[in-house]
């Protein structure tokens, strides 16, 4: 466990786990800027605000440029939260297609699908975070008078407790095939919790359902120099955040493996696979601190 993070910690969109989802929001925000905009995220841009932290709205405003850095300049977060945003959209865009109507976002932050994607009639979206990330993203959003596109159920839980039970208790229908995703989550749950996340899942999914979420194979990804680097990055750029008093390390399983061993086809598509089939060229460079990633698109049974 890493010395910043403890059993039961919390937080809100300002302060330490949750304060990345506000930086994964100010990015698509980004990436959905101008004319030639890359991601239709609207709701992003005034979330952001609506969390308050000034780096991220001097972002969003263009104050901060970091042309000179190859991993926080404009063109290279863009283009990393395009790839990313479009991986996670075209995966319920296809679950629904294939008939899927009960949907789950873990850790669902500043999440704005549930708003944004068309989502076929009848279609349920689940969304799981702690309960203040609920709450904010709730009132804001209702504030601002977005709609959701399908019917959302929000649940105020954290991913270590018993969640599937709350779910259940909102309505979740554990015959029904059920498109998951985890997205940007791992690293911030213990390798036990992990385990015991693709076991909740698995047992909750009627055959069919389909799960999205990343896979790091490198041991190494989250070394102490690798977080050093991210930490002095985000620091520099004005974010409090030190990213080894974040992320839980020690050897945890292979994402790919464990799911396969459970029932599921996996498919494992590299990131600069994605790049690529965006018309995108992979920054070697830039991303190596993030290992060599692939996003899992996996179907049970």
């Amino acid at each position: 466990m890493s010395e910043g993070r403890a059993e039961g910690d919390s937080w809100d969109l300002a302060s330490s786990v949750g304060a990345t989802a506000t930086m994964v929001a100010a990015s698509r925000a980004l990436a959905s800027q101008g004319p030639d905009a890359l991601l239709d995220d609207p709701l992003a841009d005034p979330l952001v605000r609506a969390v308050g932290l000034d780096p991220f709205v001097r972002i969003i405003d263009g104050e901060f440029d970091f042309g000179d850095d190859p991993l926080l300049n404009r063109r290279t977060r863009i283009e990393q939260m395009t790839v990313r945003t479009r991986f996670f959209d075209d995966f319920f865009t296809g679950a629904t297609d294939a008939g899927v109507r009960q949907a789950v976002i873990l850790a669902s932050g500043l999440d704005t699908r549930a708003y944004r994607l068309r989502w076929p009639a009848g279609t349920v979206v689940f969304e799981v975070d702690q309960p203040r990330v609920i709450e904010f993203k709730t009132t804001t959003l209702a504030g601002l008078g977005a709609a959701p596109t399908a019917e959302r159920r929000p649940i105020g839980i954290d991913l270590r407790d018993d969640w599937p039970t709350a779910l259940r208790a909102n309505g979740f229908d554990v015959t029904r095939p059920t498109a998951w995703s985890a997205e940007g989550l791992l690293p911030y749950l213990p390798p036990e919790a992990q385990d015991r996340l693709f076991d909740n899942i698995t047992a909750l999914s009627a055959p069919g359902s389909r799960l999205a979420t990343e896979h790091v194979p490198d041991p190494n990804a989250f070394s102490d120099e690798r977080l050093r680097h991210i930490t002095e990055r985000w620091q520099r750029a004005g974010f409090d955040l030190n990213a080894a008093e974040l992320f839980y390390r020690g050897e945890r399983s292979v994402v790919v493996d464990y799911l396969t061993g459970h029932g599921w086809r996996v498919e494992a598509h590299p990131a600069r696979e994605l790049y690529a089939r965006n018309g995108f060229e992979f920054p070697e460079d830039e991303l190596a601190a993030f290992g060599d990633l692939s996003y899992v698109d996996a179907t049970l049974g």
